[in-house]
């Protein structure tokens, strides 16, 4: 029962972010909106990883972050992102469906060479929490990045600020977060 009502809200937010990642046009990729910051390619990326997660989360009482290795793959265009997104998500989507709601109690940490990186969770929280978190990032960093890197294709439908042009297919990013 518990692993229905959670697989139903991992699937919401991972259409919500899906749509979302699907509307950054290629050309924006690279844009940072300070020099210091990730780029669009790089946020993106790393909110497809998070979906990685989920079967260390459900099969481990732990996740050393030193031992994990992180590949951001070809960032240079959309649709490489989306396929990493897909098959990670995929793969999160199995490992709640196999996972035992009889250790959904069960605590969980996150640490770094062995130290404890913050509060115990319980496995149902992470998987709450990692839903949460990537929507929240897509909406947060991302959305608004994209709206500051291409203003007329992602919010408005007029030509001659950037030079973009308008697609009727893409809609701003608020109606996507209400979704």
């Amino acid at each position: 029962m518990i692993k229905e009502a959670l697989l139903g809200e991992f699937q919401h937010e991972a259409e919500n972010t899906r749509k979302l990642l699907s509307i950054i046009p290629d050309s924006a990729l690279e844009y940072r909106p300070q020099s210091h910051l990730w780029s669009i390619g790089q946020l993106a990326s790393h909110i497809s990883e998070l979906y990685n997660w989920y079967d260390v989360t459900f099969n481990q009482d732990s996740f050393e972050l030193s031992t994990y290795k992180y590949d951001k793959g070809d960032i240079t265009k959309v649709s490489n992102i989306l396929e990493k997104f897909e098959a990670n998500v995929k793969t999160a989507q199995e490992a709640v469906e196999k996972s035992d709601e009889s250790q959904y109690m069960n605590v969980w940490s996150m640490t770094m060479n062995n130290e404890k990186t913050g509060a115990n969770l319980e496995r149902r929280g992470c998987l709450l929490a990692g839903s949460v978190s990537a929507a929240g990032a897509v909406v947060a960093v991302v959305a608004p990045t994209v709206r500051n890197a291409v203003p007329v294709a992602a919010v408005r439908p007029k030509t001659d600020d950037v030079g973009y042009q308008e697609s009727d297919h893409i809609r701003t990013y608020y109606d996507l977060a209400r979704v």
